[in-house]
């Protein structure tokens, strides 16, 4: 058994396995490379730009939606960062105990928690962003001007094509 494969091998062994199957290979390896690119990405940050503050990307994009957006609903800041409520649940304890995050009931049913972001995390990611913004510079410094605008657009096109769910 050998251990990881590259792009290329693992690109070539889906073409061996699906050769002869009625499926959409070019949708498929637009979303593999989608969701290779999301992780490579994601963990870059965390590894570059977001260590020093010991925050993972979900935390940051947690207490980015609060600083953008003002207080929210728990399950809105889970629907906006793309995550499950346990996955936020925790998350948000975590940001809660370490103080840049706010958690109280929400009026009239004590279920739900409404979230906001507090001063230490708002000055969080006022210091996070310049780093953030660098890191994400350079994962398309392959690109061009042209093709960041086009891929921009054609990712956007995919989030708007796709049902909402609630």
């Amino acid at each position: 058994m050998r251990g990881t494969r590259t792009l290329e091998e693992t690109e070539r062994a889906v073409a061996e396995h699906l050769a002869g199957m009625p499926l959409d290979l070019a949708a498929l390896a637009a979303l593999q490379n989608l969701h290779r690119a999301a992780a490579a990405v994601r963990r870059r940050l965390e590894q570059t730009a977001l260590r020093e503050a010991d925050l993972s990307w979900t935390a940051f994009v947690v207490l980015w939606t609060l600083w953008l957006n003002g207080p929210r609903e728990s399950r809105d800041v889970a629907a906006e960062v793309g995550v499950s409520r346990a996955t936020l649940s925790g998350v948000a304890g975590t940001l809660e105990r370490r103080g840049l995050l706010h958690r109280h009931p929400a009026p009239g049913d004590r279920r739900l928690a409404i979230f906001e972001v507090t001063d230490a995390g708002g000055r969080l990611v006022d210091d996070l962003l310049p780093g953030v913004n660098a890191a994400e510079s350079a994962a398309v410094s392959c690109l061009d001007d042209a093709e960041k605008d086009t891929l921009g657009v054609l990712l956007h096109r995919v989030v708007l094509g796709l049902p909402r769910t609630t």
